[in-house]
C-alpha cells in the first residue's frame, strides 16, 4: 500500500537528490587571489569574490562540466519514485532498494573525485575546501534509503509469517 512509512522515506529520498541538483556541493578559495572554485552537480566553475564574499565576476579556470553528478542523482530519484508504485512487489522493492544504494554511493563517489581530484588542483591553497549544504544530501539519502528497505523488508517478513499460520 502506499501509505506506509517507507513510502515517505522514499519520498523524502527523491527530494533530497533532486534538491542536490540545485545547490553548491563543495568549494575551495584561493586566499592569494580570492578566487573560488565552486563544484556544483552539473559543473565545476570559478570565481572572483568581492568584499561581502558574493561571487562579482568569472574566474580565470575554464568551466568543466560535472553531469555525471547529475546523471546519478536524477537516476537515484527516479528510481525512488518508481519504488514507491512498486508496492504491489516487495521484492522488486528490495531490489529496486539495492540498486539505489549503489547509485547514491556512486554519486558520492563521482562527488568525491571532483572535489578532491579535478577541483583541489585548479586552486593553489593548502586547505582541501569546504563542503557545501548539497553535500551533505546523498549521505542523508543514503539513509533514508536504508530505512526504506529495513521497512520494506518488515513488511515482507510480516506477510510471510502470516502466510505460515494459514
Amino acid at each position: 500500500m502506499i501509505q506506509r512509512i517507507q513510502t515517505v522515506f522514499l519520498a523524502l529520498l527523491a527530494i533530497a537528490m533532486i534538491a542536490m541538483l540545485f545547490l553548491p556541493l563543495w568549494s575551495k578559495t584561493d586566499p592569494a587571489t580570492g578566487e573560488t572554485v565552486v563544484l556544483t552537480a552539473w559543473n565545476l566553475k570559478s570565481y572572483f569574490l568581492n568584499e561581502q564574499g558574493e561571487p562579482s565576476s568569472a574566474g580565470t579556470i575554464p568551466q568543466q562540466g560535472t553531469i555525471a553528478i547529475g546523471m546519478l542523482a536524477i537516476a537515484a530519484a527516479v528510481i525512488a519514485v518508481y519504488e514507491i508504485f512498486q508496492y504491489k512487489s516487495r521484492l522488486n522493492q528490495m531490489k529496486l532498494g539495492l540498486l539505489n544504494t549503489l547509485l547514491i554511493v556512486a554519486t558520492l563517489g563521482a562527488l568525491l573525485y571532483y572535489a578532491y581530484f579535478v577541483g583541489s588542483d585548479l586552486v593553489q591553497a593548502d586547505e582541501k575546501g569546504s563542503y557545501e549544504a548539497g553535500f551533505y544530501l546523498p549521505l542523508l539519502a543514503l539513509v533514508l534509503n536504508s530505512l526504506a528497505n529495513r521497512f520494506i523488508k518488515r513488511d515482507e517478513d510480516l506477510v510471510r509469517s502470516v502466510d505460515r499460520l494459514r
